[in-house]
C-alpha cells in the first residue's frame, strides 16, 4: 500500500485535493474561472524552477542559485531589448546565460568536488551581485511590446506561459522517466559510487543537471518579465525555497534517487494555491512566509522518516 501511495503521488494529491476543497468553502471567490487561471499563471514560474531542481535533487544535490540565475538573466536579456536588440536573439541569449551559469555550479560540483549547498550559496550570490551592477539597484522598463506579449497572451483561453510550462514538463518527463539519461540520473542519486563502478559517467551527468537547472531558471526569468513588463533587479529573491519546497512536497527525496516531475508539479501547486488562497483571505505576507517555511520543515521531517530504499 505504501509502495502504491508512493508510486501514484496519493500522499500529495490528497493533500491537494482537501486544500482545494477547503479553500473553495472559506473563500467563494477562489472558486471561479479567471482566479484559477491567475493561480496556473502565477505558479507557472515556480514549477519552472522546479523542474528543473527536481534533476538536480535527484542527484542528490542542491542549487540555490536558481532564483539569482531568473534575475541576471532577465535584467541581460531586458537590457538587449532596451538597446533594440532582437527579442528573440535576446531571448536565445539569455537562455544560454543560464546554460552557463548552470555549468559553471556543475563544474565547482563534479570536478572541483565542492558541496552543491556551498557552491551554489557562492553563486547564488554571485548572479545576484551581478544583477545588481547591471540593473544599477532599478528597474527595466520599456521592452518592446512584441516580448511583453508573451507573458499575457491566450492559446484558447490558456495564457501562453502554462502552455510553455506544460510543454517544459513532457519534456522533462521523457527525459527522467522514458530515457536512459533519467535513469543514470536516479542511479547517481541512489548511489553515485554504485553508478560510477557501473560505467555511468558521473561528472557528465552532474554537470547536465546543473546546465537544466540553470537553463529553466533562465527560461522562468523570461516568463515572468514577459508577465510583468519589466526585469527588477529584486526578482527570484526567495524563489529558490519555494523551487525546493514544491520538489520536495511532491514527494522527491532531498538525498536524492528518489522522485517524479508529476510529484513536483502536485507540490508546486499546493504552494501556488496555498499563496493565492493566503491573499484573497488578506493574511498578512510575513505569515505567508511563516507558513512556507513550516512547509519546507514537515516535508523535510517527512522525508527523514522514510523507509531506506
Amino acid at each position: 500500500m505504501k509502495n502504491l501511495v508512493r508510486r501514484y503521488h496519493l500522499g500529495p494529491f490528497l493533500g491537494f485535493v482537501v486544500l482545494f476543497i477547503v479553500l473553495s468553502i472559506i473563500c467563494p471567490e477562489f472558486l471561479t474561472f479567471n482566479n484559477l487561471r491567475n493561480v496556473a499563471m502565477q505558479t507557472s514560474v515556480n514549477i519552472l524552477l522546479a523542474a528543473g531542481m527536481t534533476f538536480v535533487i535527484l542527484t542528490s544535490g542542491i542549487d540555490l542559485s536558481v532564483g539569482s540565475t531568473l534575475a541576471v538573466t532577465a535584467a541581460i536579456s531586458a537590457q538587449l531589448m532596451v538597446a533594440h536588440v532582437n527579442p528573440w536573439l535576446a531571448m536565445i541569449i539569455a537562455l544560454i546565460i543560464g546554460l552557463l551559469a548552470g555549468l559553471l555550479n556543475g563544474i565547482f560540483i563534479a570536478y572541483g568536488r565542492l558541496a552543491p549547498f556551498i557552491v551554489t550559496l557562492g553563486t547564488m550570490q554571485l548572479y545576484r551581485g551581478i544583477t545588481e551592477i547591471l540593473t544599477q539597484g532599478m528597474p527595466i522598463f520599456y521592452l518592446p511590446h512584441s516580448f511583453t506579449s508573451l507573458g499575457t497572451a491566450y492559446v484558447a483561453g490558456i495564457p501562453l506561459p502554462v502552455i510553455v510550462t506544460v510543454i517544459v514538463l513532457i519534456m522533462a518527463w521523457i527525459i527522467l522517466h522514458k530515457a536512459v539519461p533519467g535513469r543514470r540520473i536516479y542511479a547517481i542519486g541512489g548511489n553515485e559510487e554504485v553508478a560510477r563502478l557501473a560505467g555511468v559517467s558521473v561528472k557528465k551527468y552532474l554537470l547536465v543537471v546543473y546546465m537544466i537547472s540553470g537553463l529553466l531558471a533562465a527560461l522562468a526569468g523570461l516568463v515572468l518579465t514577459a508577465r510583468l513588463g519589466s526585469a527588477e533587479p529584486t526578482a527570484g529573491t526567495g524563489y529558490e525555497l519555494d523551487a525546493i519546497a514544491a520538489v520536495v512536497l511532491g514527494g522527491t527525496s532531498l538525498f536524492g534517487g528518489e522522485g517524479t516531475i508529476v510529484g513536483t508539479v502536485i507540490g508546486g501547486l499546493i504552494l501556488g494555491v496555498i499563496d493565492n488562497g493566503l491573499n484573497l483571505l488578506s493574511v498578512n505576507s510575513f505569515w505567508q512566509d511563516a507558513v512556507k517555511g513550516a512547509i519546507i520543515l514537515v516535508a523535510i521531517l517527512l522525508d527523514r522518516k522514510r523507509p531506506s530504499r
